[in-house]
């Protein structure tokens, strides 16, 4: 909801069946990890999404994905190898 546009705590909380405490506990959180910064407009917090970091952790998944990608690959070749040889006696 925030990574489209920034949205101040009420509207925000608004959206979800859980009490304003859990959505300040949950916001906190995104602001801990860095992914979300509060500014103070008035009488408003307002929200704003700061996905940058999630670059990083998608380098950092990406080298995992290859990796495993490559060894699924492998195995699928060997089982077919193994159901080819099993089919040819």
């Amino acid at each position: 909801m925030v990574a489209s546009e920034p949205h101040n705590v009420n509207a925000i909380a608004e959206k979800f069946d859980v009490s304003r405490q859990a959505i300040s506990l949950h916001i906190q959180m995104l602001i801990d990890c860095g992914l979300l910064a509060v500014k103070q407009q008035g009488r408003e917090r307002i929200c704003k999404a700061q996905l940058e970091q999630l670059e990083e952790v998608s380098a950092f998944v990406d080298q995992y994905r290859q990796h495993w990608e490559s060894k699924l690959d492998s195995l699928e070749t060997y089982l077919e190898k193994l159901k080819k040889e099993r089919n040819g006696k």
